[in-house]
């Protein structure tokens, strides 16, 4: 009763109108988007892959990725050209922040729990380093699309990195699936490549970041029209 009292204290109020119309729909839904924005899938993934090139730019591709994505399971108008020329002008700061707050701790977190893994077997006192790493990894992983749609809202850093890791452990019926889909699906594109070479380079990142956008978008797009209806 104590942690279920101090839980509840943490953890933000949702708005009362959540979009249950979008809930009941469901993979209908899903489908009918999709079906709509097949073109723009298309662009936006051509696009990214071209702004990874110089790899210094791939913050601010996967920024303007997760935009897209966004905007798509909003069914709001969407430009990619656009948005990835305001991403790369004016919104470098929330993409280089959200990339090292993700990409930082998971490839750290992933590297100290397989070292410390393999150290259990001369001691068990390896398993404690072991579970803090697998801890920061798997909160860092369900958090993660979660932040990212915060900032894309216009939330302050501080408040969209506290909503996303708060969300992102007490909802992980939305956010277990977003992080699966979102990362495994191009995690196993890219261990058949090449035979999954055509698929990589037209939906192989797009259509898992709508996936995952679809997925969370329930819970976080009362924040977001909350953070839309103060401005």
């Amino acid at each position: 009763m104590f942690l279920k009292s101090d839980y509840h204290d943490l953890m933000p109020p949702f708005p009362e109108h959540e979009d249950a119309a979008a809930e009941k729909k469901g993979v209908s839904c899903f489908f009918d988007l999709l079906g709509r924005s097949c073109g723009t899938l298309l662009k936006v993934n051509l696009l990214f892959l071209c702004g990874c090139i110089p790899l210094v730019t791939i913050p601010l591709s996967l920024f303007a990725l997760n935009q897209v994505a966004g905007r798509i399971v909003r069914d709001q108008p969407t430009s990619c050209l656009q948005i990835f020329g305001e991403t790369f002008r004016h919104k470098w700061k929330q993409s280089y922040f959200a990339f090292v707050l993700t990409a930082v701790p998971l490839l750290c977190a992933g590297f100290g729990a397989w070292f410390y893994f393999r150290q259990v077997s001369s001691s068990l006192l390896f398993f404690v380093p072991f579970l803090v790493c697998s801890t920061i990894f798997l909160v860092t992983l369900l958090s993660s699309g979660c932040l990212y749609s915060l900032l894309d809202s216009g939330k302050h850093w501080k408040a969209a990195l506290r909503l996303s890791l708060l969300l992102g452990v007490a909802k992980p019926q939305r956010t277990v699936p977003a992080a699966l889909c979102g990362y495994g699906l191009l995690l196993l594109a890219v261990l058949f490549f090449p035979l999954s070479g055509l698929y990589l380079l037209l939906l192989g990142c797009s259509l898992p970041c709508m996936i995952g956008a679809f997925l969370l978008r329930v819970i976080v797009e009362p924040f977001i029209n909350e953070s839309t209806a103060s401005t």
